[in-house]
C-alpha cells in the first residue's frame, strides 16, 4: 500500500494561513467572517483527512483490513497506539479535536467558532506531527 501525505500536508498548510488571515482581519468585519468560516471548515477537512489518513495506515498492522473499515474515528486512533503509531497523549488530544468537530452537529454558532479558535493552535501542531510520524514511521512518500 502506497501512503501518500502530501494532502494532509497541504489542508493543514491552507488552515494555518486561513488562521494568520483571520487574525489580521478585524473582528466584526466581513473579511473576520469570511476567514472564521475558513478556519472552521478548514479545521473540519484537516481533522476528516487525518483520520482517513490514520486508518489507511493501521490497515497494514491488522490481520483483517476491511475490520478497520468498520472502526469509529476514535477507535482508528486508539489501534494506532497500539501498534506504537502514536503517543496516548497526542491520541487524547485528537479526541477532544473529534469531540469539537461533532459539535457542530448542533451548533454552528459563534459560540462553536470561537471555541474551535481555542484549539486551533494545538491542532495545527498535532497534524503537523501525525502527517511527520505517518510519513516518516512508515516510510512513505515524502512531502
Amino acid at each position: 500500500m502506497s501512503l501518500r501525505t502530501e494532502h494532509l500536508a497541504r489542508c493543514v498548510q491552507t488552515l494555518e494561513t486561513s488562521l494568520s488571515r483571520l487574525k489580521s482581519a478585524p473582528v466584526g468585519s466581513i473579511d473576520y467572517e469570511i476567514y472564521r468560516n475558513a478556519v472552521v471548515k478548514g479545521f473540519e477537512l484537516t481533522l476528516e483527512t487525518a483520520g482517513n489518513l490514520l486508518r489507511r495506515a493501521i490497515k497494514d498492522f491488522v490481520g483483517n483490513p476491511r475490520a478497520v473499515d468498520e472502526l469509529t474515528y476514535k477507535d482508528v486512533f486508539r489501534h494506532a497506539a497500539k501498534h506504537g503509531l502514536l503517543e496516548p497523549a497526542l491520541i487524547q488530544r485528537w479526541f477532544t479535536y473529534r469531540d469539537n468537530r461533532n459539535d457542530t452537529a448542533h451548533d454552528y454558532g459563534v459560540a462553536f467558532a470561537e471555541a474551535t479558535l481555542r484549539l486551533l493552535p494545538g491542532f495545527i501542531a498535532d497534524a503537523r506531527t501525525l502527517e511527520t510520524i505517518l510519513r516518516e514511521k512508515l516510510g512513505h512518500a515524502e512531502t
